[in-house]
């Protein structure tokens, strides 16, 4: 069993009039086996949180903690972060040219599981991972992210996810510029990854579409860099029916 916690998050990044205060104040615990689901109007602070947890340079932790399993993640270097557990899929993942999907696969599950993996056992665990996701294998010789499509962008996250194996998972729109099929695809890669791992999962998202393929535990509201309200997949069900006016005071167009 692992636990995430985070205690009174502040974060601040540095803008052209100055510092500006973007988290104000997180409290959130997500447990091994657990699927929180993040949900709020753009703006809000969800990807900040995000790449907090991740360690993102951008982004100055003013105070607060995040713990796993009762260490300060905020701490460690990045790298230290997923050695101990920690992984974030990206909202907008980044080309890698020259650098191939297998050479990168490797060199990830090296660093995060401490040794190289034996390449007879690597090959047919990347082989397996990309099938489930239905991964051509032609892409494992292809630079990471180059040329591809959103969906593949996507399904090539939640690859790094199923290989590197970590405790707890961020998942920062992961939704974000998949059609349906890809949606599917994807969700069921996250599904699978946790029925096989007791992984906890920390599902950012806008709208409510992914939640009907990955079930959510608990939903939590975030407005203004906070958690404004907390409650089950009931509370998924009421965003996508009156969107986040109650919480905002203002219209907001509703999950989709």
């Amino acid at each position: 069993m692992s636990t995430l916690e985070i205690r009174d998050l502040h974060v601040e990044v540095e803008t052209e009039s100055g510092p500006k205060e973007i988290l104000r104040g997180v409290d959130l615990t997500v447990n091994s086996n657990e699927t929180h689901a993040i949900m709020g109007p753009n703006g809000s602070g969800k990807s900040t949180l995000a790449y907090s947890i991740a360690g993102h340079p951008k982004y100055q932790v003013t105070s607060g903690q995040v713990l796993l399993d009762g260490e300060d993640v905020l701490e460690m270097a990045v790298d230290e972060r997923a050695r101990a557990g920690l992984f974030l899929a990206m909202q907008y993942p980044v080309e890698v040219p020259g650098v191939s999907m297998s050479n990168f696969l490797r060199s990830a599950a090296t660093a995060t599981r401490g040794e190289a993996p034996k390449v007879r056992h690597w090959v047919k665990e990347v082989k397996g991972a990309m099938s489930d996701l239905e991964i051509d294998p032609a892409f494992a010789e292809r630079s990471v992210n180059e040329g591809f499509s959103g969906g593949e962008k996507k399904r090539h996250e939640v690859l790094q996810m199923a290989l590197l194996k970590p405790k707890i998972a961020v998942l920062d729109e992961t939704d974000s510029g998949l059609d349906v099929d890809a949606l599917r695809v994807v969700s069921k890669g996250v599904n699978d990854y946790k029925a096989a791992s007791d992984v906890g999962i920390l599902l950012i998202t806008h709208y409510t579409r992914i939640l009907r393929y990955i079930a959510p535990d608990k939903v939590h509201v975030f407005v203004n860099g906070r958690v404004a309200e907390s409650g089950g997949p009931e509370l998924a069900e009421e965003l996508e029916e009156n969107g986040y006016e109650r919480f905002t005071g203002s219209k907001e167009e509703q999950p989709a």
